[in-house]
């Protein structure tokens, strides 16, 4: 395995072995880059094709934020989306398989071919990769809200494209920046999913400290699984903490209102 997508890479430049830092076996890693390597056949497929629709983005926003770092550990599971994208590819281009003369445009990318590139382009594929990695979480839980972005989706399959070609540091690093500008307009469609679903949020006072009884941890960003957590825990006795990036839920209305919300489980990130 070779992963060095978070802060906790070993020494600062990589996990290899047997597991990372956190915990993810090469087995995990390895397959979450076969994922990759087939998301980005699939942008190529996707490259001028007709038949791209709704399913085609949704389903790419899915893998790519499968193949965050720490978000899927699950072997079966990264399994199952790199069939469907492999899926999705054929049917965008289904003469592919049995073309007698095939040309390797719509081939999935091998991404130890990245790992091993030289540092400066490995430096900026790496950003834009792990760029639209993050990008695609934002993405993903304003599409479970209803909300979605058509340029934020072409810009997902634009960059997975290029990252497959052999470009240079003068094509690549504009594609950079263009990450930056896209996940500023991806965090704006969250924003508006989250408002318009919960409710302006208001500054709260989120208690530390937690109440006798059985209790639920709720960490990450999705609001939609905790608000459906909330409803079914609802009068039954068990009070809910959230934990890191989920404490904003305290400030939403829609959340709020929920008594069982009981306070933050740590602090703001541990």
């Amino acid at each position: 395995m070779f992963c060095f997508q978070c802060e906790q890479a070993a020494h600062c430049t990589g996990c290899t072995g047997s597991a990372g830092v956190c915990g993810k076996s090469a087995e995990t890693a390895n397959l979450q880059d076969e994922l990759t390597g087939a998301l980005i056949g699939l942008a190529r497929a996707a490259d001028g094709s007709p038949g791209v629709n709704e399913g085609t983005w949704s389903l790419i926003i899915e893998a790519l934020f499968t193949t965050l770092t720490n978000v899927n550990f699950d072997a079966a599971a990264i399994r199952d989306v790199t069939a469907r994208v492999k899926a999705e590819k054929s049917r965008l281009v289904p003469d592919c398989a049995s073309c007698m003369s095939p040309c390797g445009h719509n081939n999935d990318y091998d991404v130890s071919r990245l790992w091993t590139a030289d540092e400066d382009i490995r430096s900026l594929k790496s950003l834009i990769l792990f760029g639209i990695r993050g990008m695609a979480a934002y993405a993903y839980h304003a599409m479970v809200l209803g909300y979605t972005d058509g340029e934020v989706n072409r810009f997902f399959a634009k960059a997975l494209f290029a990252i497959g070609e052999d470009w240079g540091m003068d094509d690549l690093l504009p594609l950079v920046l263009e990450v930056g500008e896209k996940n500023y307009r991806c965090m704006a469609l969250l924003d508006k999913a989250n408002t318009e679903t919960y409710g302006t949020p208001e500054p709260t006072t989120v208690p530390l400290t937690v109440e006798k009884g059985p209790f639920i941890v709720v960490s990450g960003h999705d609001l939609h699984d905790l608000k459906r957590l909330l409803e079914q825990t609802e009068g039954k006795g068990i009070n809910i903490y959230t934990h890191s990036e989920t404490l904003p839920a305290h400030g939403y209305p829609g959340l709020k209102k929920y008594a069982h919300l009981k306070g933050n489980f740590g602090t703001a990130w541990q």
